[in-house]
């Protein structure tokens, strides 16, 4: 198995996400070109995102259900110009998948 310096140094100094309450916020660091940088999502981004017909949700599961996802787009931010607090917003997120319905059969 090997691991890249930037996954271990991740590994071991990336303090853990957590749901900030009073701003209703997940926070989160991503390491960004060997730099911690600290980031933050809405819980309601989460929600309408990922599960918009739930209403049993936790931003922290789902959070972590998509946490590629939303390390790329804190990257893509950063490399865009964006400095340290990242706040994701809806339009850093990418669409979601539609099905596909040319091959649906119509009745």
């Amino acid at each position: 198995m090997s691991t890249t310096p930037e996954s271990a140094t991740q590994a071991i100094t990336t303090p853990e996400p957590f749901l900030h309450l009073p701003s209703g916020t997940v926070r989160f660091w991503v390491l960004v070109n060997g730099h911690l940088v600290g980031a933050s999502i809405r819980r309601e981004i989460l929600h309408y995102r990922y599960h918009a017909t739930r209403t049993d949700d936790d931003p922290m599961v789902t959070y972590t259900a998509n946490l590629d996802e939303l390390h790329a787009a804190v990257r893509r931010r950063v490399a865009n110009g964006s400095i340290e607090p990242v706040m994701l917003r809806d339009a850093d997120l990418q669409v979601a998948p539609q099905p596909d319905m040319r091959h649906a059969c119509s009745s």
